[in-house]
C-alpha cells in the first residue's frame, strides 16, 4: 500500500530521496510548466527546474501543512525561475516604444492614440475558452513571443495573481514600470488573440 503525501513529506523532510521522488513526482508538469511561463525557454526552465526542486527539499524540513504541498512547493519553483532569470542576466530591454504595432504610450502606459486602444475584457473572454485546444495554443504562443520583460511581468499578474507592489519589490521596479509593461502585455496578447479569433471560420 502507497503512502500518502503526508506520511511522504516527513519521509522527505528527514532526507529519504525516494521518498521526496514519489511526493515530488505527480507535480513535476506543474512545475515545470509554471517556470517555463517565467523563463520562455526549455533548456533554462529544465535546469531552473533543478534548483527548484533542490531548494524543495532543503526546504522540506520547514514546510508548515497549512497551504497544500503543491502549492508551497509551486511557490518555490516560480522564485527559483525569477533566481534563475536575474542570475542569468536574461533580461531583454527591448525598447518598449517601438514594438511593432503597439503605438506610442503615455507614463501610465496608456495608447496615446485612443483609437488604438483595445478593451482586456476581449482577452479575458479568450482566456475564459482557453480549453479549446487552438486558442491555448494561440495563448502559448503569444506568450512565448513577448519580449522578456513583457512576458514575466504578464505571467506574475495575470497567471500567478501577484500584486503589482510584489512584482515591483521582487523584480526590483518601479510600480509604475510594472503597470505599463502589463498594459503592453496585454495589448500585444490581446491583439493575437483577437486575430485568432476573428479568423476561426464560423
Amino acid at each position: 500500500m502507497g503512502l500518502s503525501e503526508e506520511e511522504l513529506i516527513v519521509r522527505a523532510a528527514n532526507g529519504d530521496s525516494d521518498a521526496f521522488g514519489a511526493l515530488v513526482s505527480p507535480h513535476l508538469g506543474l512545475f515545470f510548466n509554471g517556470i517555463l511561463r517565467i523563463l520562455g525557454n526549455r533548456a533554462d526552465a529544465q535546469d531552473a527546474l533543478q534548483e527548484a526542486l533542490l531548494g524543495i527539499f532543503e526546504d522540506l524540513p520547514a514546510f508548515q501543512a497549512r497551504s497544500r504541498f503543491s502549492s508551497w512547493a509551486y511557490k518555490v519553483c516560480i522564485n527559483a525561475a525569477l533566481m534563475f532569470r536575474r542570475s542569468h542576466a536574461r533580461i531583454r530591454e527591448d525598447s518598449m516604444d517601438t514594438l511593432s504595432g503597439l503605438g506610442e504610450f503615455d507614463e501610465g502606459g496608456h495608447h496615446l492614440d485612443t483609437r488604438a486602444q483595445l478593451q482586456w475584457s476581449v482577452a479575458a473572454e479568450a482566456l475564459d475558452l482557453a480549453e479549446r485546444r487552438q486558442l491555448r495554443e494561440c495563448m502559448l504562443h503569444a506568450l512565448d513571443d513577448l519580449p522578456d520583460a513583457l512576458r514575466v511581468v504578464f505571467v506574475l499578474k495575470d497567471l500567478e495573481d501577484w500584486s503589482t507592489e510584489a512584482i515591483a519589490a521582487r523584480l526590483d521596479q518601479a510600480a509604475a514600470t510594472v503597470r505599463q509593461r502589463l498594459h503592453r502585455a496585454r495589448v500585444q496578447i490581446q491583439a493575437r488573440l483577437r486575430a485568432h479569433l476573428q479568423g476561426r471560420p464560423s
